[in-house]
Parts: structure tokens; sequence; C-alpha cells
């Protein structure tokens, strides 16, 4: 076991960062600072991080699908949210934009309202305006767009209705 002290050569950080990246897709942001928080110099990570581009470990566009394909259908999250993180993760425009379009529309609808119905559950016994708000701020919060959220809650609220 190396001692948490002793620095990483640029040889053993490309290894570590290329397992890594083998193991699972990374953004070349969070692999240029794991290497600076492994002791590795600003102009050393981004030419590994280059290396690692050069050789297939590192992919920003195969990236960005993963992570859209995964924050959508694990975590639920919309289109707001899901282009929020890439941004913060240094993800090209580009990238984002090719990679959101790998959600079907009809998918999209569909998830959203199976996330409502669940809210739904949660708020039908309160008066009606209040539970259209939670409605509302619960989409909006999970990065769902606010045209496609009000259309989403009037399709629940009024299947609820029907129910009744």
């Amino acid at each position: 076991m190396r001692s948490p002290k002793q620095p990483l050569t640029v040889q053993q950080a490309t290894n570590r960062a290329a397992a890594l990246c083998a193991r699972s897709e990374q953004a070349p942001d969070d692999i240029r600072n794991k290497l600076m928080d492994w002791g590795i110099g600003r102009t050393d990570a981004i030419s590994i991080v280059s290396d690692l581009k050069a050789q297939g470990f590192v992919d920003e566009q195969r990236y960005a699908r993963a992570f859209v394909k995964d924050r959508f259908a694990f975590n639920g999250w919309g289109r707001i949210k899901i282009e929020h993180q890439l941004r913060l993760k240094g993800i090209s425009a580009d990238a984002i934009a090719q990679a959101m379009t790998a959600i079907d529309e009809q998918q999209y609808c569909e998830r959203l309202v199976d996330l409502l119905r669940a809210k739904w559950r949660t708020v039908s016994q309160r008066e009606p305006r209040a539970a259209w708000a939670a409605l509302m701020r619960f989409a909006i919060s999970r990065g769902f767009e606010t045209s496609i959220a009000a259309q989403c809650a009037r399709q629940v609220t009024q299947t609820d209705g029907e129910q009744d």
C-alpha cells in the first residue's frame, strides 16, 4: 500500500485514470480534477486528459449520452436539470444538444406523468390550488419544462377526478 503523502508519478496517475475510465464513463473535467487531487500539476493533468482522449478512454460525447440516459431513466430528471448538470461538468453545448436527442418525447411525458402520479398520492387531499402548486414545484424541481409539467399535471389531476 502506498503512503498517502507520496505523490503519484505522471505514469502512475495516467494508468490509474485509464483504469477509472475503463470502469465507467468519466467527464474530462472530472478526470482532470482527480489527477490534480492526486498531486499531478495542472499542465500534466491537461496533458494526461488529452492522451486519454486520444486513446479513447475519455469521450465527452459518450459521457454526455450515458449521463442523459442514466439521469432520465434512474433519477427521473428532466431536460433542464440534466443540461445544467452537464454544463457544470464542463461538457460542450454541442455534445449536450446531441445527447439530449436520445430522450424520446413520448417517454419523457410518460415518465413525468408517472412521477406526478406518485406525488399526487401525497398531495391530493390538499386544497386544489395547493395540490396543483405542489405538483408543479415538484416537476420543476426535477428539471421538467413548465409547459410540459402543466400539461402532465393536468392529465394527472383530471384522471384522478374521473376515478372518484
